[in-house]
């Protein structure tokens, strides 16, 4: 027994510094030390797990070689090594890892959002930027956007002067929205009927981001599986069934009412309906299931978030409030109300919202992609089969970047042309697997957030700054939902019956 206390600890030692030493020598990037036998370097996480994996960087360099148990992990932090990622190792890195959560909510990893890089996905993704979200088909919904924002003004004027909770206001507002376009219904506001429908959904989006952002440390140590220890699986198969039968529910709706949908234009389901009928042998249910599922947990929470996380700094920051108030008054004038075409006028509108985005990304760690054979980084040998994670938090909070991170100071992007500069400021990614909802997210946010400065003055609801501290999950949501008041502007009293 005395020799077993004795082997054990030694052959620790051994495993490790000899671990540490064939980690150089074969040309990997840098590794925090100690890499334990079996976890890695699993016992460094915590949450918030962006900001922890931002000081690992921090102490040990922009591009590191992580063991998050069986999987070996690329984190990057910087702008370099990001851009080395998504332009000259693009395809390499255009594969996703094979998560528990892609099996169970991406149709076994055949979904848009999971599927491997290949003809399908490419298929998946034509599908999705050229008959769904292309700019066209976004122009001709806009009066849905528009409809949305406006019933969300009309409820807010109602509300004036009484504290209201801008979280729920938005999302439902974001929901609304995109079951209008996905399904031609509206779950929220005046005129609905499907109150539970809504209370489900909500409940299934919450989930479905609970899960997806959660560690389940069966992907990172399978052996966890091996011995029944799976109780994050088992939810992902029951939210899974529920999420199915909630779109299927809706493709049966519009099969019982038929393709006419003369005198207006036609919901993302009847396009993929349509397209069903050419190809039905493509076009399963299950493809449309997996499109729609994609849109409506990517479109809400993470639109609806960026505005309520816009809202509050504005409220924390009142004189950037009052300069986007005087650029639209002057833009626009009193007359009328700002419009989704007006946004190219309003450059400081635009600023804000970037400034939004850098500080609080919707998805602080970009999703993960995974490498389909050996390449390299910044000099390093990058193995078949590594994990990404491009850390897009720590590249946009980076002192050394961004002059005073921490301030809210949308003038930083006053004269950067487009929606990105370089690779320091991505917050929808890049590559091939960038998002394709990034058009219809700014107008959803722009068009509601500029509405909201044109329409009302907006003031804390005491005299205490708001709460800026981040919440868990996967898409930074605030801790602490956002309690505010406002007032119909008077300049825009009388537009107020227009609405």
């Amino acid at each position: 027994m005395e020799m077993l206390y004795f082997y054990i600890p030694l052959f620790f030692v051994l495993y490790v510094f000899t671990s540490h030493f064939l980690h150089k020598f074969r040309n990997l990037p840098p590794s925090p030390f100690p890499t334990l036998p079996l976890i890695g370097h699993l016992y460094l996480l915590k949450k918030p797990l962006h900001r922890t994996l931002s000081k690992i960087s921090d102490r040990h360099g922009p591009i590191l070689f992580l063991r998050f148990g069986s999987r070996p992990v690329l984190l990057v932090s910087s702008p370099s090594a990001s851009e080395e990622c998504f332009t000259k190792n693009d395809v390499v890195f255009a594969n996703r890892p094979r998560l528990i959560a892609g099996k169970h909510l991406g149709y076994n990893y055949t979904s848009m959002s999971w599927a491997p890089h290949g003809d399908h996905w490419r298929n998946l993704r034509r599908i999705s930027s050229f008959e769904i979200l292309s700019s066209n088909r976004l122009q001709t919904l806009s009066g849905i956007r528009s409809d949305e924002v406006r019933s969300l003004v009309r409820w807010l004027f109602k509300n004036q002067s009484q504290m209201v909770e801008m979280k729920s206001a938005f999302f439902e507002m974001t929901l609304n929205v995109m079951m209008k376009m996905i399904g031609g219904k509206r779950y929220y506001g005046e005129n609905i009927g499907e109150v539970e429908e809504a209370r489900m959904f909500r409940e299934m989006v919450s989930e479905t981001f609970q899960l997806a952002g959660a560690t389940n440390m069966v992907d990172f140590l399978p052996i966890l599986g091996w011995l029944g220890l799976k109780g994050t699986e088992r939810r992902l198969i029951k939210l899974q069934k529920r999420r199915e039968s909630f779109i299927q529910n809706l493709i049966e709706e519009h099969r019982r009412k038929g393709s006419n949908c003369e005198g207006r234009q036609k919901t993302m389901i009847e396009v993929l309906l349509s397209l069903q009928e050419t190809e039905p042998e493509y076009y399963t249910d299950e493809i449309i299931r997996g499109l729609m599922l994609s849109m409506l947990t990517g479109g809400t929470d993470t639109s609806a978030g960026t505005m309520e996380w816009a809202l509050s700094l504005l409220l924390n920051n009142p004189k950037v409030l009052k300069k986007a108030h005087q650029e639209i008054d002057d833009r626009l004038g009193h007359d009328r109300l700002i419009e989704e075409l007006d946004l190219a006028q309003l450059p400081y509108l635009r600023s804000i919202i970037k400034e939004t985005l850098r500080m609080y990304p919707a998805g602080p760690l970009l999703v993960p992609h995974e490498s389909s054979k050996e390449c390299s980084v910044g000099g390093f040998r990058i193995p078949q089969g590594t994990m990404l994670l491009v850390n897009l938090w720590a590249i946009q909070s980076d002192h050394k970047i961004w002059g005073d991170p921490t301030e809210f100071r949308p003038e930083r992007f006053e004269g950067v042309e487009g929606d990105r500069d370089g690779f320091k400021f991505v917050p929808f990614g890049s590559g091939r697997r960038g998002c394709p909802g990034e058009a219809l997210a700014i107008r959803i946010v722009g068009l509601a957030l500029g509405s909201l400065i044109q329409c009302f003055d907006w003031e804390r609801v005491d005299e205490q700054m708001v709460d800026m501290t981040e919440g868990g999950g996967l898409t930074l949501p605030k801790a602490q939902p956002l309690l505010a008041k406002c007032r119909p502007r008077p300049t825009m009293v009388n537009l107020f019956s227009q609405l």
